[in-house]
């Protein structure tokens, strides 16, 4: 047992090399300089923030190449935070176009001075100018109304006074109404706890506010009632067509012209309002004052109350028109966004806003179409939800957790119950069944929750991306956390990974810098197996020989430099230089992404192929080369050449020369560097050995290697070896490249072919994604059959049509009401300094 022992631990020390040490050093090395490729990555510059892209992390390279799943903030992320006031439609006339940067006011200024729509024109543009809350600052030393500033709670306008920061909460779409409104000379410029101030065309026009009705989710309108400079009262509202139209007086003769102005509106992928207004006598309107007075006044179900008698004065409106506003996308979205898509990668929509808000923008960017089977969840409490997804689940049938042609919308109540034990399982099923999910109404934690909930349940590498604060706790939950660099502040960039200027430079990001990191990666850790193996299982092949004594083959020295030195360069320039297909060919081309995105560079099969190949060539090498020396070679001075460290010696060059041609068969791009790299290191040897076998007397270290170079280079046996092993060693790696390459490419393959061709790649691709498109026709026609088959669509929670939604969303259920917020600021009275 003592000789067992014994013998044991000297096989322990004589194969600890066997796993690679260097390795991690070579990786950590690899992934730091990938890192610098991202940040001096030209393209990935915004030029407009001055944002270049920066890898805060060089540990994450390689997964940016096989991200299944990107979970994305929407205001800030995919869009701007700038609305702009694009197209509108009053009494059955549209003004403006869709593709051009702004509102062309032409026609509509012409139609305001000569044209029987007049009055209805300025009714609807004093709608505009007076139904808001939003709040003005005019300069300081001028009377000029074009001077004034407006308050808006988002980076894209100016700042609120310090006091008002945390109150104020007329959202953009406001501001851009209003905005636009003092474009077209209806100018906004005061605001007093009982009156607004508009200078309409160069005559001041003093409202009188008499009461706002607050916007909500359930009502989906906001309503004020003004006494005019003409002592007469009238209701304004705005808000949802679906809501607004419903309200209508019998037989109102604009709805129909109107109603396909917002289908063109909603098709062009803007927010949409409609508005309408109504006259009222002072009897009716003090009539109604005291029931308004009384239900908000009520102890009780005061809410309820208000939103009764508030119904019943909002009703009989005449139409006045609709708005369309773009919620405007940063540059490219939506061609990134359907790039992902193409890559085989879910979206997932995480927002704060409101469903229809988040809806209008699914459709804008592409993630929403008609198309796809598009499924709502709105359910108010834990049973419904659970019902719910168990029907949606069941409907889904074999096509449960496959890609389908299908997107969700959750809202955050329900996502809430969804994220509950007796519903998480049902919930994951469902959505990782479809290829967008968008959650609405989300919080920051319940971002970070459902990031978790698909990175525990699904064996798949996720990516966040954010611009906000309240997008930290899921940049920091994914496995990959990106951030933008944006208005909102630096918080996510802070808390990411990597850190992007705008959103479309995600696609390069992912398409080549990952999966060139990946592919690059693999190949490296491989290879480090590789050439350990190869050499160091040679030791086992020489203890047959020598009678397991324990003996080592290759001097002391030689074995310790290996990978320090003569095979350190060919890893690094795999690592760093290889490039299996161009920039250019790979952004084109999504669908090449998904070889890494499924991992099929480095897998087990993969791991122990190399090993096998490994263990092959040592076979190779040291058979053959013991072989050639199985009669004892006389050297010219008399001395007989047949010792082990001659064997050794001859068998380490050709294992040098080996590994180091290998690392050429698997180079997919040669550079100069390549080369430098392969012979480089081979030329590395012969100095060293060269050197090496006359270093002593003058330095006491390696004795038994004096002469030794001489007689190898002098020996023709060493020289035939040379040209015959390596070449028999590597003949089968040859030829199954070959074969492989003939018979069985790949699509990385193909397109390296087409590329050195200079041939077009798109029939390429086509051919490989047409077997696809049927089967997504086919699964979607069943699909929506399945699941209208005995239930409407509303009962069933599907989005029918396109989405009109509603362009603006103010603070609801806050801690100070709407009408009591804007009473408490007054613009005339001045404010102290520093405010």
């Amino acid at each position: 047992w003592r000789h067992i022992g014994f013998t044991f631990l000297t096989f322990f020390i004589l194969f600890n090399n066997l796993i690679p040490i260097s390795l991690q050093i070579t990786v950590d090395l690899v992934k730091f300089i990938q890192a610098y490729f991202i940040n001096w990555d030209k393209d990935m510059y915004d030029s407009e923030t001055d944002t270049p892209a920066n890898a805060r992390t060089s540990n994450l390279n390689e997964e940016l190449g096989q991200v299944k799943y990107i979970f994305s903030d929407k205001t800030g992320t995919l869009t701007k935070n700038e609305m702009i006031f694009k197209q509108c439609s009053i009494s059955g006339i549209m003004y403006g176009s869709g593709n051009v940067a702004e509102f062309n006011s032409y026609e509509l200024v012409k139609n305001l001075e000569q044209h029987e729509t007049r009055d209805e024109i300025r009714e609807f543009l004093t709608l505009l100018a007076t139904c808001h809350t939003v709040v003005p600052e005019n300069k300081v030393y001028t009377e000029l109304p074009t001077e004034v500033a407006y308050q808006a709670s988002s980076p894209g306008s100016p700042r609120p006074s310090k006091v008002l920061t945390l109150l104020w909460n007329a959202l953009l779409d406001e501001f851009a109404l209003v905005t636009a409104m003092k474009l077209l000379g209806i100018v906004f410029y005061s605001r007093t706890p009982d009156s607004v101030t508009i200078n309409f065309r160069g005559e001041k026009e003093e409202y009188k506010i008499l009461n706002v009705l607050e916007f909500s989710s359930d009502r989906k309108r906001m309503s004020v009632i003004i006494r005019t400079p003409r002592n007469e009262i009238k209701l304004y509202c705005k808000g949802a067509d679906s809501v607004i139209l419903e309200r209508l007086a019998a037989n109102d003769q604009h709805v129909q012209e109107t109603g396909e102005h917002l289908e063109n509106f909603a098709n062009s992928g803007l927010r949409t309002l409609c508005l309408g207004y109504r006259t009222l006598t002072n009897e009716e309107y003090n009539i109604w004052s005291t029931k308004y007075r009384e239900a908000s006044t009520a102890i009780n179900n005061r809410n309820e109350l208000v939103a009764e008698v508030a119904n019943q004065i909002e009703c009989n409106l005449k139409l006045l028109g609709a708005t369309g506003i773009e919620d405007k996308l940063q540059d490219q979205v939506s061609e990134s966004l359907t790039m992902l898509h193409k890559a085989g990668i879910k979206i997932w929509v995480l927002t704060g806003d409101k469903k229809e808000t988040a809806i209008n923008i699914g459709y804008s960017c592409k993630l929403l179409s008609n198309q796809m089977l598009n499924l709502t969840l709105d359910e108010a409490n834990l049973e419904d939800t659970q019902r719910q997804l168990r029907q949606h689940c069941q409907q889904f049938g074999d096509s449960l957790r496959k890609e389908n042609p299908a997107s969700l919308v959750i809202e955050g109540q329900t996502l809430k119950y969804a994220l509950q034990a007796p519903c998480r399982q049902d919930f994951l099923d469902l959505a990782i069944s479809c290829k967008t999910v968008i959650c609405c109404r989300v919080s920051p934690k319940q971002k970070a929750e459902v990031v978790e909930l698909v990175k525990r349940s699904v064996d798949a590498i996720t990516l966040a991306i954010g611009d906000g604060a309240n997008d930290v706790g899921m940049i920091q939950a994914a496995h990959v956390g990106v951030g933008i660099m944006g208005r909102e502040g630096v918080q996510a960039a802070c808390a990411s990974d990597y850190t992007i200027g705008q959103f479309r430079f995600l696609t390069k990001l992912l398409f080549v810098h990952g999966v060139w990191s990946y592919r690059r990666l693999c190949k490296v850790l491989l290879y480090s197996f590789y050439k350990n193996i190869c050499l160091y299982v040679m030791e086992l092949w020489f203890a047959f020989h020598n009678g397991f004594s324990g003996q080592i083959l290759f001097e002391r020295w030689t074995i310790g430099i290996y990978n320090v030195i003569f095979t350190a360069a060919p890893p690094m320039a795999l690592g760093l230089l290889d490039r299996s297909c161009n920039a250019a060919t790979m952004m084109e081309y999504p669908a090449i992404y998904r070889m890494s995105q499924n991992r099929m560079d480095f897998n087990i099969k993969i791991f122990w192929t190399w090993c096998l190949n490994a263990v092959y060539h040592s076979i190779i090498l040291y058979f053959m080369s013991s072989r050639m020396l199985r009669h004892d070679i006389v050297h010219d001075s008399g001395i007989v050449l047949g010792s082990h460290l001659y064997l050794g010696n001859l068998i380490y060059t050709y294992v040098v020369f080996v590994v180091c041609l290998k690392a050429g068969l698997e180079s997919d791009s040669w550079t100069l560097l390549t080369h430098i790299a392969i012979w480089g290191s081979i030329a590395s040897w012969f100095i060293f050995f060269a050197i090496y076998s006359y270093v002593w007397p003058t330095f006491p270290v390696a004795p038994e290697m004096r002469g030794m170079a001489k007689y190898v280079f002098s020996s023709p046996t060493f020289w035939f070896g040379l040209l015959l092993i390596p070449i028999t060693a590597l003949l089968a790696d040859f030829i199954y490249n070959c074969v492989q390459r003939t018979f069985y490419k790949t699509l990385m393959q193909e397109v390296q072919e087409k590329e050195v061709k200079h041939q077009d790649l798109s029939d390429l691709v086509a051919s490989r994604q047409t077997p696809v498109a049927p089967r997504a026709t086919e699964r979607l026609a069943l699909l929506k059959s399945v699941f209208t088959r005995t239930r409407t669509p509303r009962e069933v929670g599907i989005i029918d049509r396109p989405y009109h939604g509603f362009a603006f969303s103010q603070e609801e259920n806050g801690v100070v009401p709407q009408d009591q917020l804007i009473r408490t600021y007054d613009t005339n009275v001045e404010k102290p300094p520093g405010y």
